[in-house]
């Protein structure tokens, strides 16, 4: 009886377990149209005060969240659609999405934590309602594709982290359930393994591609809401990026320039984060975030994503990387480096750049700042001038030898 009595409490605690980690689905419909759809898990590491510590909460997004109509929206032509999903004691997690045409994207990540909710913070010395957001945080999708990612993906916001899993979703639906065909995130392509290949059929292997060469440098700017330039960039761009091709029937490194007079730039600008999106022929969208810290008034590249869907590959690449500390500067400088600089972004994409110059925040005037030069820049001016300075001691130990070298020459013939 008592064995019995512990099987039934292990089954209804191992049934309660799979029912947390089931994903929640979330649509927003408009009319008889649903216009987004997700099916995710999430979880979130909030950090808060107590009287006289602080500790991190780990909250998950329950089975009963409901979507937010009031907040929710398909959006229209001056408003960004948008999925809000409230849970607990005034908890939300937000979803807005932008849309190029041809590719959807996740805008901005919204979290929205309630510290009066004793159960879930508990001792917390405020009892504020707190909303946290982050933008382009590297969710991209082909339109009419769903975004998959099974894998675990963490985001920072704010100070806290969102992290999702078991992750479909859709923006700017055509019909009311997810396509069925998907846009794979980065992290579930790595854990895929590759077709294999049959005995019976042959192939012939494809010559390796020619070096692309340097690329063109191209000049890129985005403007804010009244028209005004608030980012400008000038460089030249090349992918690095590996990725399984159908022709060759194996995975390849391949180098690919971005071409500046096929490729289009938009983003936003916001007080302490900038966003540059590139695209190139619809099948290419490079996205850079800048972030700007208030306090040092310093800003960073913090983040790069790449969604490629070249003919050649057996599946679109989504690559993304929201955790960088590249191309640092000063607020009211601009960035240089005429040098070539490899940016690694995750082990299938790296960014090459070449003479770059950069400016993401307090733009004037639509020009570039006075800039702040890269080490490597410095480096290569350093040299010329320590063989300069070599060679000029050089010739100075030679003309004091020979100076010297001709006096003692006349002193041997002097008369006695």
């Amino acid at each position: 009886m008592k064995v019995s009595h512990a099987l039934a409490l292990l089954f209804i605690a191992w049934f309660a377990v799979l029912g947390r980690s089931q994903a929640v689905t979330l649509e927003v419909n408009e009319g008889n149209s649903t216009c987004i759809k997700a099916e995710l898990s999430a979880s979130f590491a909030i950090t808060y005060n107590t009287s006289n510590s602080t500790r991190t909460a780990q909250v998950s997004l329950p089975d009963s969240a409901t979507v937010d109509t009031g907040s929710s929206s398909c959006g229209t032509d001056s408003s960004s659609p948008w999925l809000v999903a409230v849970f607990g004691a005034g908890h939300a997690l937000g979803l807005s999405f932008s849309t190029n045409g041809s590719l959807y994207s996740v805008a901005n990540l919204t979290l929205q934590y309630n510290l009066s909710d004793t159960s879930t913070f508990p001792e917390a010395s405020s009892s504020d309602v707190v909303t946290v957001v982050s933008s382009s945080v590297g969710i991209w999708a082909t339109v009419n594709t769903t975004y998959r990612c099974v894998s675990p993906s963490t985001f920072g916001v704010g100070g806290e982290t969102v992290t999702f899993s078991n992750m479909r979703l859709e923006a700017y639906m055509p019909g009311n359930d997810l396509s069925p065909t998907e846009s794979i995130c980065m992290a579930d392509q790595s854990s895929t393994t590759a077709p294999p290949t049959t005995a019976s059929s042959t192939t012939t292997a494809a010559p390796a591609p020619t070096p692309p060469g340097t690329p063109e440098r191209g000049t890129y700017s985005v403007k804010n809401s009244n028209g005004t330039t608030c980012l400008l960039a000038q460089m030249g761009l090349q992918l690095n990026v590996s990725y399984f091709s159908r022709s060759q029937n194996k995975t390849i490194q391949d180098l690919v320039n971005l071409t500046p007079s096929q490729t289009n730039s938009s983003g936003s600008c916001e007080a302490s984060s900038a966003t540059l999106s590139l695209t190139q022929e619809q099948t290419t969208m490079l996205n850079f975030t800048f972030t700007l810290n208030s306090t040092s008034n310093k800003y960073h590249l913090s983040a790069i994503t790449l969604l490629a869907n070249w003919s050649d590959m057996s599946v679109a690449l989504l690559a993304s990387n929201t955790s960088l500390n590249y191309l640092r500067g000063s607020l009211g400088r601009s960035y240089m480096c005429n040098a070539e600089q490899v940016l690694a972004v995750v082990p299938a994409f790296s960014l090459n750049t070449f003479r770059l110059q950069i400016q993401p925040f307090a733009v004037t005037t639509n020009q570039f700042a006075t800039a702040e030069e890269c080490q490597m820049d410095q480096d290569q001016m350093l040299i010329p001038i320590i063989v300069g300075a070599a060679l000029a001691g050089l010739v100075l130990i030679v003309l004091i030898a020979y100076l010297i070298g001709r006096k003692r020459s006349h002193a041997g013939y002097q008369t006695i």
